[in-house]
């Protein structure tokens, strides 16, 4: 229990840090008040945004007033509840204010006029589904070409897996999906069906409703995995060479065992603890590499709309997306330490 407060702690400390970083650099970032109030907007609309943000305020009011809102606990009047639509409740009434005990309010989107959760939340699925796709794709073509590569250690298979393996690892994301999208987007668009962008769902010719396209998930997914797979396929590849030099592997084999039943039951079972672990953390590295992926193919996601608010100055949205990036990674990591003392009784937190 003392190391998961620890581990808790630690996580808190770290997302305060980034939300102080964060939101002070984003001062620097264009007047967002035109934007929040409109392009024709006069000077009194202006003033009531300002006061509605607190952006009439110096900038440490505005941080002080920022982590009011994003705290689970929180200070209110009344009618600052009532205009920010606060759910939660009042534990501590203090005449016309009080303490309240809500869900974090990330505020409202300058641009969509709609609450930062809500936009997170219409956009996040089609994150997690092109990470999800990416990992399974990544996982299935590492380990079988790490297994390979071990099996045939030294041999030109091995070493040809070897280098490519490395080349996909040296390669940015961003850059293989720039080459994909091209290749096989554009000048291959004939014979792939694929296109150079595209999201998960899209309207119809009538336009009455959405249609699913499952093919505008193969570029982005397949370009965010590629380094994964170079990464997995050397894990593999170095985790069943330390398996098959294993005594009980040569029992096995002189229990007459075919080598395909030695590989399934023996060497893989084995050999994937530490693949399936680091499977885990990477999935939030591949959550916060999905952004630049999303904007190239214009897949709607978080990384996408992230993107696109830093572009038009949309500061709760920009602050809600990388917030919520970095609870993922904080959580996932804590995740990650138990996995492993799950796997090896030998490893404390």
């Amino acid at each position: 229990m003392r190391g998961f407060l620890k581990k808790i702690s630690q996580g808190l400390l770290i997302l305060w840090g980034v939300v102080t970083l964060v939101f002070f650099l984003l001062l620097l970032l264009p007047d967002p008040t035109t934007l929040a109030a409109g392009q024709r907007s006069d000077i009194m609309s202006q003033e009531a945004i300002n006061k509605e943000f607190g952006l009439d305020k110096p900038a440490h009011i505005q941080y002080l007033l920022y982590l009011n809102d994003l705290s689970p606990i929180s200070y209110y009047t009344e009618e600052t509840a009532k205009s920010k639509n606060i759910r939660g409740f009042k534990v501590i009434p203090t005449g016309n204010s009080g303490i309240y005990l809500k869900a974090p309010y990330m505020r409202r989107s300058f641009q969509y006029k709609k609450k930062v959760s809500q936009i997170i939340g219409e956009a996040l699925p089609g994150t997690l589904l092109l990470a999800l796709t990416s990992l399974l794709i990544a996982s299935f073509i590492g380990i079988i070409l790490g297994t390979i590569a071990a099996l045939k250690q030294g041999h030109w298979l091995d070493k040809t897996i070897m280098i490519v393996s490395n080349i996909g690892i040296s390669f940015p994301s961003f850059l293989v999906a720039i080459i994909f999208a091209w290749f096989f987007g554009f000048l291959l668009t004939k014979y792939t069906g694929l296109s150079m962008s595209g999201s998960m769902r899209s309207l119809n010719p009538l336009g009455t409703s959405y249609d699913i396209e499952w093919k505008n998930l193969i570029l982005p997914a397949s370009a965010l995995a590629i380094r994964i797979i170079g990464i997995i396929t050397q894990l593999t590849r170095s985790s069943v060479i330390a398996v098959i030099k294993q005594e009980f592997i040569l029992t096995a084999k002189a229990k007459g065992l075919s080598s395909i039943q030695i590989i399934k039951k023996h060497v893989l079972k084995n050999a994937l603890n530490p693949v399936v672990t680091a499977l885990s953390g990477w999935f939030a590295s591949l959550l916060a590499g999905a952004f630049f992926i999303e904007y190239i193919f214009n897949w709607k996601g978080l990384g996408k709309v992230t993107i696109e608010a830093v572009q038009n100055s949309d500061i709760p949205v920009v602050m809600g997306g990388i917030i919520f990036t970095a609870c993922i990674f904080i959580v996932v990591n804590i995740m990650v330490d138990y996995i492993y003392t799950l796997l090896d009784p030998r490893v404390k937190i």
